[in-house]
């Protein structure tokens, strides 16, 4: 079998400077570590568009892939808004989008039904295969892209992925005005599961340990703590568990109504061990829930159906700082974290 020959660092950076590469700054995941780099800017195919990263969310799944989530190497991030500076399709051309994170083979059965979002073999941006947002640039296919309109801000346009997770439990079951809803986990998800919920005009209660906090952003939603309120003194019709705890699931199995619903949303690195025989003795259904459609969501955004509270930013960092601003993210009750590119 041949074998390559080696080349001189001379003669690598004459192959490089001859491709005419372009560099850009990226944060990068390797072996559970992260890193500040310089990589060549990624060079888009048929039908995918280049987009130039205006604003990066940090969510709390980029800090279980530090920890090991998914065994992902490459650059993380998938929470983003930013302009299309190329492209096949003229229409989107210098407009503001967000992206669909999940991109499917685009021939399985589930793709040619326009649901790529479970493609056995997709990837996901800056999760799974496939390099992500928190870069001077990305690319996705442009079916993928969802166009922002005027009326919405970056800072809300950042938000879409995540509130379309949000509004896919409304997708997924039916909440009645008279239901008694429990969202577990009042953090950065929480809180938008909460503002999602509460457009169907049920009761929602939103427990954590931020009950002051929240109270003060969202005056019409319930806030409570759990240990305030006994097993068996309060039930929930619905439960979402958002907590991102290993704990979250058990309480959501002590407080669910029999006959009830649980909504699963915690992804986290770790494994979860409780005892489930209520499960099966209250005839409990447990739903697992990830993404949702974007177009809803901007929409609700678009038209004030869902504002976002003042204070759900709690910072934004340069890119350069993207490191700080991933570590600023994990410490306890911070809200949402953003990266400018």
């Amino acid at each position: 079998m041949d074998t390559i020959p080696a080349l001189s660092t001379e003669k690598v950076v004459i192959i490089l400077c001859s491709y005419k590469i372009k560099w850009m700054k990226a944060i990068f995941l390797k072996d559970g570590k992260l890193g500040l780099l310089d990589v060549p800017r990624p060079v888009r195919a048929k039908d995918e568009a280049l987009i130039r990263v205006r604003l990066a969310g940090v969510c709390n799944t980029d800090i279980e892939l530090v920890k090991g989530y998914m065994n992902f190497t490459g650059i993380i991030g998938h929470e983003f808004v930013g302009t299309v500076e190329e492209c096949d399709e003229d229409s989107l051309k210098g407009k503001r989008v967000t992206g669909e994170i999940n991109r499917g083979c685009g021939r399985c059965e589930l793709c040619l039904g326009g649901d790529p979002r479970h493609c056995a073999t997709r990837k996901v941006l800056g999760i799974s295969g496939l390099n992500g947002a928190f870069a001077q640039y990305l690319v996705l296919p442009e079916r993928n892209l969802s166009p922002i309109p005027d009326s919405v801000s970056d800072e809300d346009a950042v938000l879409v992925e995540p509130l379309a997770a949000a509004m896919q439990i409304l997708a997924q079951i039916e909440i009645k005005e008279e239901d008694k809803v429990l969202i577990i986990g009042d953090g950065k998800l929480g809180i938008l599961i909460s503002l999602a919920l509460n457009t169907t005009g049920a009761k929602i209660s939103l427990a954590g340990h931020h009950t002051e906090r929240n109270r003060e952003m969202m005056p019409d939603i319930e806030h409570i703590t759990l240990k305030d309120n006994p097993p068996g003194m309060v039930c929930f019709d619905v439960i979402v568990e958002a907590s991102g705890s290993l704990d979250g699931l058990e309480d959501a199995v002590r407080y669910i109504k029999p006959l009830g619903t649980i909504v699963l949303k915690s992804t986290f690195h770790g494994d979860a061990a409780f005892n489930t025989s209520l499960i099966v003795i209250n005839e409990i259904k447990i739903i697992g829930s990830r993404c949702g459609r974007f177009e809803p969501a901007i929409d609700s955004l678009a038209s004030g159906k869902i504002k976002i509270p003042s204070g759900y930013i709690a910072k934004s960092f340069q890119l350069e700082n993207g490191l700080e601003a991933i570590k600023y993210a994990e410490a306890k009750g911070v809200l949402k974290v953003l990266v400018k590119s």
